[in-house]
């Protein structure tokens, strides 16, 4: 047994959904990806070149994203958050977004509300927390598959979506 080990400290996986501790602090954070279904991609994707075909027949130039973009999904921040409870045991869990940094001061006295991942081997999500020493209830902000297909995709599947169904009604009259 070297020296490392001796003091290194013991991460915990809480079970409950709910964690009362002492913030400890952030952890170096990295990106992870958000994969949009291709049932979805493709829906999108397909309904919104309708649209795109017919405004390029009126001279139009709307911006044409690619399926493999449209695959590729949103891009969003993970941090490791350690807490400690009243025991001394150090927990690990992971907030997905980001929350304001002035939020939370080391030693303060927090409520974690959690919920576990699809993937078990990851720790437990960060959905809500509860600043207690200052009363603030924070909520991490983290794009979604729909921000990420951005709104003018959406009315184009849409207008697409429209288009194809009158053109199908007309076809089986």
């Amino acid at each position: 047994m070297d020296d490392t080990d001796l003091h290194r400290e013991r991460i915990l996986r809480h079970v409950s959904p709910i964690i009362t501790g002492r913030f400890v602090g952030f952890q170096a954070s990295y990106t992870r990806e958000v994969r949009v279904g291709r049932a979805l991609a493709m829906a999108v994707f397909f309904t919104a070149g309708i649209a795109q075909m017919i405004g390029s027949l009126l001279r139009m130039r709307p911006a044409r994203r690619t399926l493999k973009e449209l695959r590729k999904g949103p891009e969003f921040l993970v941090t490791p958050v350690r807490l400690r409870d009243d025991l001394g045991q150090t927990y690990e869990i992971e907030m997905h977004g980001q929350l304001p940094q002035s939020a939370l001061h080391r030693g303060d006295l927090v409520q974690v509300r959690t919920q576990p991942q699809a993937d078990p081997t990851l720790p437990v999500k960060l959905m809500q927390v509860v600043n207690l020493t200052t009363m603030q209830p924070l909520t991490p902000r983290i794009p979604t598959r729909w921000s990420h297909l951005g709104p003018a995709m959406l009315l184009q599947a849409a207008a697409g979506l429209t288009i194809f169904g009158v053109v199908l009604a007309a076809l089986l009259r």
